[in-house]
């Protein structure tokens, strides 16, 4: 469909309703592409748009309206008080998965000064950077498969002067012979035939279901964590709402004790942690 450029900012508002954008999405990239704030957009909604800006806003708003996501049309996102950059290489970061950082963040200091830390599938570096920055004399490290992924990651540690070390691999492989006291991961956990995937599909496919049950990848990590863990390390594991007793009972058979589960915002068992003694 060939949309006509609004002309000001009340045009531009009136053509996100027009797309069924939801509004607050659509002051939010007004906002952004004008640099001003959403109150300014009230009181200035005959502000007058340049031809350029225009037929941006009417392009962006399409792809909007066709399912992109807002965060891929700014390429970027908040996580945890940090604005990371992202691509269509990387996972949006949720709110969520804010509450696998709280807990790290509540473990490391309990595990030495300088506690060697861990994110496996780290993505946009989301996890990663956000305990580096909780955490500032925590090693972090951080492992990714995919090249596009760690481009963004290593951006992202730049621009915000955090140091992670980022390597390029499948889960373990990059890690031969390391210990650490924390791994932390939110790995693929979807399931294959899942009817929320068609809703995701601008999101790498690789980064959000392994196929099968989702569990093929938790229990990876689970089965090989122990080989990387110091004596007393921990294990934290973002997953489904309903694979919280799957993933329970994989880390008592594995020998993990202490075994945990937190809950995110929305109430739903989210996270499962456990530490190995060694």
């Amino acid at each position: 469909m060939s949309l006509n450029p609004p002309l000001d900012v009340k045009a531009a508002l009136a053509l996100a309703r027009q797309l069924g954008l939801e509004r607050g999405d659509a002051q939010i990239l007004l906002a952004e592409r004008l640099q001003q704030s959403r109150a300014w957009l009230i009181s200035h909604d005959d502000e007058a748009l340049s031809p350029a800006l225009a037929a941006q806003l009417a392009s962006e708003m399409q792809q909007m309206a066709e399912g992109l996501p807002l965060a891929y049309v700014l390429g970027e996102k908040e996580f945890h008080g940090l604005s990371l950059r992202l691509s269509r290489d990387t996972l949006i970061p949720r709110a969520d998965t804010e509450t696998l950082v709280d807990w790290a963040l509540e473990l490391l200091p309990g595990l030495g000064t300088a506690p060697r830390v861990v994110d496996l599938g780290t993505g946009s570096g989301a996890i990663a950077l956000a305990i580096k920055a909780g955490r500032p004399a925590a090693e972090l490290s951080a492992v990714d498969l995919s090249a596009g992924a760690l481009d963004v990651a290593r951006g992202n540690g730049e621009r915000l002067g955090l140091a992670v070390e980022f390597l390029q691999g499948s889960w373990w492989n990059p890690l031969r012979g390391r210990r650490f006291e924390l791994i932390v991961s939110n790995p693929p956990y979807i399931a294959g035939q899942d009817p929320h995937l068609p809703a995701l599909r601008h999101e790498p496919l690789s980064a959000l279901t392994p196929g099968g049950d989702g569990l093929s990848d938790l229990m990876t990590l689970i089965e090989g964590a122990p080989a990387h863990l110091s004596p007393g390390g921990w294990l934290l594991l973002e997953h489904g709402y309903d694979q919280a007793e799957p993933v329970a009972l994989a880390l008592q058979d594995r020998g993990f004790v202490d075994v945990g589960l937190r809950h995110d915002l929305g109430g739903q068992p989210r996270v499962s942690g456990a530490r190995w003694p060694g």
